[in-house]
């Protein structure tokens, strides 16, 4: 076993060893697509957003640049577009309305949806900590559920993904576009939407389960090599092995995937921008000597250099 400093680190390492051995996967067995056709309707309507970072001051786990992410991306987007309502939440706030605690962040998702029509445009930006937790109703492909972490998570609990489609999503009007951008880990499918695009804008119509599934009990391996946490481990690699035997496995459709599609379909013209897939972590960074979301930043960038970019 390693001291006490791999102890510590040993979280870290092996999500890496995860990211790396699941993109080895995917560079040599590559996840199938086809060519996305639908369309997105026009911007018409009012423009409303709803910004939320989040630091976690004095709390483990304490982050530098998702305050600053709010304010650039909300800077970005008056600048290039401009909206005539907003709300932000960040934990550097002194009115209790304002600070994201888990009741106020859905009380904020209810205003941003409320009153939408037709062609009208919604915003959620969220910058702050993402997690996972084992799925308890079977609509997840690899068996758990994204989070959002609250700044009172530890009293208040945290956001299950399906709430927040739940909440935000479901049974928006046609002709609604909501446009979230989620900086955070294990934020692939925060807001439960059926259908993942990758960066190309093709469908992603296959998931290799089984290379997920190997990746996740690699990593095992590596954490309960250097912190021996023998109830931990075996955990993972049940997870990992149901993974890697699901229906999916081989590619195809599995029961998950078509209960996805069959509940969490909207009429609503609904996309997420996400920093990572559900099985990758996002980072902090240090670009020009401020602390920011990577992903936030990329966004801000493209934006700068094409504000009318599909």
């Amino acid at each position: 076993m390693f001291d006490k400093l791999g102890k510590q680190y040993a979280g870290v390492i092996a999500d890496k060893v995860e990211v790396a051995v699941n993109e080895h996967f995917e560079k040599n067995n590559p996840t199938k697509t086809e060519h996305a056709t639908e369309t997105i309707g026009r911007v018409s309507g009012k423009r409303r957003a709803l910004f939320i970072g989040i630091n976690y001051f004095g709390q483990r786990g304490e982050l530098k640049g998702c305050i600053n992410d709010v304010h650039n991306i909300k800077r970005s987007l008056l600048q290039n577009f401009g909206l005539d309502e907003f709300r932000v939440l960040t934990d550097d706030q002194k009115e209790a309305g304002g600070i994201p605690t888990r009741a106020n962040i859905l009380a904020g998702f209810r205003w941003l949806r409320a009153g939408a029509k037709a062609g009208d445009s919604l915003i959620l930006h969220y910058s702050g900590h993402g997690g996972s937790i084992k799925d308890t109703d079977g609509d997840e492909e690899d068996g758990m559920d994204e989070t959002m972490i609250p700044v009172d998570h530890k009293k208040a609990g945290i956001i299950v993904d399906d709430e927040i489609h739940d909440v935000l999503v479901r049974g928006l009007p046609k002709g609604v576009r909501l446009t979230a951008i989620i900086d955070c880990c294990h934020s692939e499918s925060m807001l439960d939407l059926p259908y993942t695009y990758n960066v190309n804008g093709d469908l992603v119509i296959t998931e290799n389960e089984r290379s997920k599934g190997i990746s996740k009990m690699v990593a095992t391996g590596v954490k309960f090599a250097m912190d021996g946490n023998k109830k931990d481990a075996m955990k993972n690699i049940k997870a990992g092995m149901k993974t890697a035997m699901s229906p999916g496995g081989e590619g195809g459709d599995s029961a998950a995937r078509a209960r996805a599609i069959q509940t969490r379909s909207t009429v609503a013209d609904v996309v997420q921008f996400s920093g990572c897939k559900d099985s990758q972590t996002s980072a902090d960074a240090q670009i020009g000597g401020q602390a920011t979301g990577a992903m936030s930043y990329a966004l801000i960038t493209a934006l700068k250099e094409d504000k009318n970019m599909t």
